[in-house]
């Protein structure tokens, strides 16, 4: 909830600055179009063979999108992405070790402010909702199981995503940038599915847990 204060903060100070701003800029109702690597990390509540939670370690995990966004002015934009996602967990309990990988195709809808679009140096902050749908999840378990873990989880989840980043004019118009940043997403629902009896010789894995994820992404864009 820090980062998100955070966020409505900044945007509180951007937007009584552009209130004040009687310049039009050359970039209203112009679109922009990219794409992004995003290093990810993870942070999932598990559960081990007792029902303790564990504070399992996060392993690096990837993603990878597009983007295509709207300027309604040199400040103002909103931005949709479409990010495929893989992101790891794992623990050691006992004499075994569990690693339970998730893959999420992740559709955030950002509200986007920016110093500037088409400057040489834009700062940008971004917030808003964002749908995930799982695309497959599995755990693979290394050593002497007393019991089975099982890894169940609902088809799809909510969060709320929050950034900042910085994009550099790289061809005269400024047209072609290349964007670094930061992305999180806090998810707003209980991802785990307990709705099945398990035999006693297993368990669930992970249990009443909101997936929370941090990256740094790099990327290229072009405004058109």
């Amino acid at each position: 909830m820090k980062f998100s204060k955070n966020i409505v903060a900044i945007s509180i100070v951007f937007t009584a600055i552009l209130a004040t701003s009687n310049q039009t800029s050359e970039a209203q109702q112009k679109a922009v179009i990219g794409f992004r690597l995003m290093p990810t990390v993870s942070s999932i509540h598990m559960r081990n063979s007792s029902g303790g939670e564990v504070n399992g370690t996060a392993v690096m995990g990837f993603g990878i999108g597009g983007l295509l966004g709207l300027n309604f002015s040199e400040h103002i934009a909103i931005q949709g992405e479409i990010i495929y996602s893989s992101i790891s967990q794992k623990y050691k309990d006992l004499n075994t070790e569990h690693r339970i990988n998730l893959r999420y195709v992740n559709i955030p809808l950002f509200l986007s402010l920016n110093t500037g679009r088409y400057k040489p140096v834009n700062f940008n902050v971004v917030a808003g909702p964002q749908l995930g749908i799982s695309a497959g999840s599995k755990v693979y378990t290394t050593g002497t199981d007393s019991a089975h873990a099982v890894l169940a989880l609902r088809k799809g989840d909510l969060g709320f995503a929050y950034g900042a980043g910085l994009d550099f004019g790289i061809n005269h118009k400024k047209t072609a940038r290349i964007g670094i940043g930061f992305r999180g997403v806090f998810g707003l629902f209980d991802v785990s599915n307990t709705s099945n009896n398990n035999d006693t010789n297993s368990y669930y894995i992970v249990d009443r847990t909101k997936i929370e994820t941090y990256s740094i992404y790099a990327g290229l864009s072009l405004l058109f």
